[in-house]
């Protein structure tokens, strides 16, 4: 159904939802969407919540992701998957676009758009998707303050402090700066790129009581875990942050070899989705039957004369 009558929306805010979510003792799933179509396919195959990433997003717009996008951008994003959804959505926020009033404006622009919770990185720019070497950090120090401005600035927003320190401080280094982000009012940690199963139980041990999140990236350093394999190494959140990006753009990159080929799409309408299908899944008649409902011609009654 559209989400356009004021009953349809949901009684609370996206953080709460997303909190409420975390309590369950099932992991969190959170699929990549990169945009509203994505969403509503992701919602009718049965997730409660979604992920917004950085890398898909930007990828999407034929950039890569090197935080050159703006927050403005970023909201857009975040309005039409939340505005066609109605799910809470973790949004990636890359190093927060500046420093700690940067930060704040960040959160109160992505909260105010519907997300429900945001992720910020210790990286500095220009930042780099996590599972490529090389990437710089920033003091921890500096990324506690910028976590502790994000606590400030939220109303119901949850925060969640990733860390891409693995790679280079190991996971004692790792382990240290999530301990600080979580002092400075974090309310989860993400520990980017861990390359082992031994790893991810170690980073969980060693973080008691503290919801964690799992990035299930292809082509990555991590190996393939499901779920539930995530959830028995101590985790409560798992993303899958550009896979579906990754489909759409193969089947558009094999239809648009096959007009090349031969001259037209006839060759590849059975890979494609059907009007009708498209039509039920964007709730069209669902608009017009609500549409009718409402819209009438008014025949004004003449006026008296005078």
């Amino acid at each position: 159904m559209p989400y356009l009558v004021a009953s349809d929306l949901p009684a609370e805010s996206a953080g709460r939802r997303f909190r409420a979510l975390l309590q369950r003792p099932e992991i969190l799933r959170l699929p990549g969407a990169h945009n509203g179509m994505a969403a509503l396919q992701a919602k009718a195959a049965g997730f409660e919540a979604l992920y917004l990433s950085g890398a898909a997003m930007t990828a999407s717009m034929g950039l890569p992701d090197l935080g050159v996008i703006t927050v403005d951008e970023v909201a857009f994003f975040v309005r039409q998957i939340v505005r066609a959804s109605g799910l809470p959505l973790l949004v990636d926020g890359d190093t927060g676009y500046g420093e700690a009033l940067n930060v704040m404006h960040m959160v109160r622009t992505f909260e105010e758009a519907g997300a429900g919770a945001v992720h910020l990185e210790d990286q500095l720019l220009p930042k780099k998707c996590g599972h490529l070497n090389d990437k710089k950090l920033a003091d921890a120090h500096d990324m506690a303050a910028k976590v502790a401005a994000a606590a400030k600035a939220r109303r119901d927003l949850v925060i969640i402090a990733r860390t891409d320190a693995a790679a280079s401080e190991g996971l004692d280094g790792a382990v240290a700066r999530a301990k600080l982000y979580m002092e400075a009012g974090a309310d989860a940690i993400f520990p980017e790129a861990l390359n082992t199963a031994e790893m991810f139980r170690a980073f969980a041990k060693r973080m008691p009581g503290v919801p964690l999140l799992a990035n299930m990236t292809e082509f990555g350093k991590t190996p393939f875990f499901t779920a539930a394999e995530f959830q028995e190494m101590g985790y409560r959140m798992v993303i899958w942050p550009v896979s579906s990006l990754r489909v759409a753009n193969k089947a558009q990159q094999e239809l648009y070899a096959a007009i090349a080929r031969d001259g037209g799409t006839h060759k590849a309408v059975d890979r494609m989705q059907t009007r009708a299908e498209l039509y039920d899944m964007i709730g069209l008649h669902e608009y017009e039957a609500l549409d009718a409902s409402i819209v009438q011609t008014i025949v004004p009654e003449s006026m008296p004369q005078r």
